[in-house]
């Protein structure tokens, strides 16, 4: 079989989102470290830095296009031949418009919303001081995520791959499902903190963000190449809600309740309602009116 391009689209994809999580989780234990000593200004001016040498770097040498450098994109063996009429991609309000109208782009708003929820909202924020109300050390603690994205690169990889090769709908089942036992299961890794905090560690790294190479796949499938860009944008917005209610929840539990367990268990439950999302429809008809793309097949 010849290697195409939209071949290892996936594979790219989930390097790309595997750097993008991992850095976040890398960085936690240099600013836990840098707070602790030297006041939360130092981590401040940290980050700042960073963002500027990124800027730099990005002005610099990011190109738009693999022919800006002469290259073929990844997996090609000859340019890409362009249609003499391309489709015209929507804005972002009439993306929402027309999305909006879809099934399918509710189930992967709605889905994509618990995961920001059960990642960034929830461990992203509250794992370390779960680990401290448990007596772990706020370092340790930071060391905990930076060990999850370690493995997250193992795992969004991992997922990138199997994006291009295997149905993405059963791909997400399994990745919110097995994210949702772990969650269930974390306040009992929290009061056992020797051996099951390292194993929830790792078994969650290699789930953290491996969500995202799948939910890009059935977003382009669903809405076209054209548009995959604004929907996902979309998406991803639900993503963040997500992320910004389980914070503020999960902060309100821990203060009204005392501990963050329930906070765990809901956000357990949520993965697992959204497994079943993608197995429950796979047969369902489909609605769709975007001009080439591929109705109906969120797969």
């Amino acid at each position: 079989m010849k290697s195409l391009p939209h071949l290892r689209r996936g594979l790219a994809l989930g390097i790309l989102s595997a750097a993008n999580a991992t850095g976040q989780l890398v960085f936690l234990p240099l600013l836990a470290t840098l707070v602790t000593r030297h006041g939360w200004r130092s981590a401040v001016y940290t980050v700042a830095a960073a963002a500027g040498v990124v800027f730099v770097v990005v002005l610099v040498w990011m190109k738009n296009d693999p022919a800006d450098v002469r290259l073929l994109p990844y997996g090609a063996e000859k340019p890409a031949t362009q249609p003499s009429r391309p489709a015209k991609a929507w804005s972002p309000l009439t993306g929402l418009a027309r999305a909006s109208r879809s099934r399918e782009f509710w189930i992967l708003a709605g889905t994509f919303f618990v995961c920001g929820a059960s990642t960034n909202g929830l461990i992203g924020t509250h794992l370390i001081p779960a680990c401290m109300d448990h007596g772990i050390a706020e370092v340790r603690a930071a060391g905990l995520l930076a060990v999850m994205g370690v493995f997250d690169i193992l795992g969004t990889t991992f997922s990138g791959w199997l994006t291009d090769r295997f149905n993405s709908r059963y791909l997400l089942f399994w990745y919110y499902a097995l994210r949702g036992l772990s969650l269930l299961f974390l306040p009992f890794s929290l009061a056992h903190p020797a051996s099951g905090l390292s194993f929830f560690a790792i078994f969650y790294g290699l789930d953290w963000v491996a969500t995202v190479p799948p939910t890009v796949r059935l977003t382009t499938n669903t809405f076209g190449k054209e548009n995959s860009g604004v929907v996902y944008g979309w998406i991803y917005t639900a993503h963040q809600l997500g992320a910004s209610l389980a914070a503020l929840g999960a902060g309100s539990i821990r203060t009204y309740l005392g501990d963050y367990r329930d906070a765990f268990w809901i956000s357990g439950g949520l993965c697992v309602i959204a497994a079943t999302l993608f197995i429950a429809t796979r047969n369902a008809p489909a609605r769709s009116e975007a001009p080439g793309e591929l109705a109906g097949e969120l797969a």
